[in-house]
């Protein structure tokens, strides 16, 4: 190790070493997440199909009240962008406020789904009913939960914002969230394109 990159480390013991390791541990957790909703979408490409002399798409989905919710996650993703362009001005009131706003859209998009889930399972179309509905509900169910443990760890990190402010360690936990949102956006938008709107035309 030469004298500068010594004094270096000397200078900022824990800040650098700390910030590589958990961003390069996020993106390993994010290419986990990334094969796990692969197997997801390869399970429902397979079984989409098969009805069981049951209801498919066309009897089950309210495309519109889809479109809705997908509009609900993309203003989401929209919010957090702002949340993170106030955070960098070091404008801790203006990034509180795009968060709160980001989780109102979050919940909006769990509120959505969950009724979704209610009305078909009261219709005879729970996850029990057929292969295809098995496979919907453990892929659009997973991506559920995904965004109800991101709207939990939205509403801890604009905790510690409120009481720590923009520290460099906040920071770095709003980063990692917003890597975390905007990927639940992406495979939402796949929910949207292959379980909903193919299965529509």
């Amino acid at each position: 190790m030469t004298s500068l990159t010594a004094k270096y480390y000397d200078l900022e013991p824990h800040h650098h070493p700390e910030g590589a390791s958990t961003g390069l541990g996020f993106w390993i957790y994010l290419m986990s997440d990334c094969l796990m909703f692969a197997v997801l979408f390869a399970v429902y490409g397979v079984l989409g199909n098969s009805y069981a002399a049951g209801p498919g798409p066309k009897d089950l989905f309210d495309l519109e009240l889809v479109a809705i919710n997908t509009g609900l996650l993309l203003f989401s993703s929209i919010t957090f962008g702002f949340a993170m362009l106030a955070a960098q001005k070091g404008n801790k009131a203006g990034t509180l406020r795009w968060l709160w706003v980001t989780l109102g859209f979050g919940l909006a998009f769990l509120a959505v789904e969950l009724y979704e889930f209610h009305h078909l399972i009261e219709l005879g179309a729970g996850p029990w009913r057929s292969a295809f509905l098995s496979s919907f509900f453990a892929l659009v169910g997973t991506h559920g939960l995904h965004v109800a443990f991101g709207s939990l760890w939205l509403i801890v990190l604009a905790v510690q914002i409120a009481q720590k402010g923009l520290i460099p360690a906040n920071l770095r936990r709003m980063t990692c969230l917003s890597m975390f949102w905007h990927f639940l956006d992406v495979v939402w938008i796949g929910v949207f394109t292959f379980v909903y709107l193919i299965k529509m035309i």
